[in-house]
């Protein structure tokens, strides 16, 4: 199992935390999860942070078996979508850079 993180690193525009919110979850949450190949979509809104970290408002992360389903999801028109919106969302929202991760997933019970 893998996951492929997006890491929104930066800030949202100040008054603006409830509208970028509300557009990933209703123009971004509906692409991402018909990436062919997902086991799970989780989307993950920051409300604190350690004193000097650095700072994340949003994260993505997206589960597949292997990296050939991952593979599949990027060069799909749901991605190229995703990618559309979320510039728009980026351009009204969001000062900062996104960069991606691609892990190993290990889960462990508690």
């Amino acid at each position: 199992m893998i996951t492929r993180f997006a890491l929104f690193e930066g800030s949202v525009k100040p008054g603006k935390e409830a509208a970028f919110r509300a557009a990933v979850q209703e123009r971004l949450v509906p692409l991402w999860t018909q990436f062919p190949g997902n086991t799970d979509v989780q989307v993950m809104f920051s409300d604190d942070r350690d004193e000097g970290a650095p700072e994340f408002p949003l994260i993505l992360a997206i589960s597949y078996k292997d990296i050939a389903g991952m593979e599949g999801a990027l060069s799909s028109p749901f991605r190229q979508q995703s990618k559309d919106v979320t510039g728009e969302i980026v351009a009204e929202f969001f000062d900062g850079r996104i960069h991606h991760h691609v892990t190993q997933r290990n889960m462990f019970p508690a």
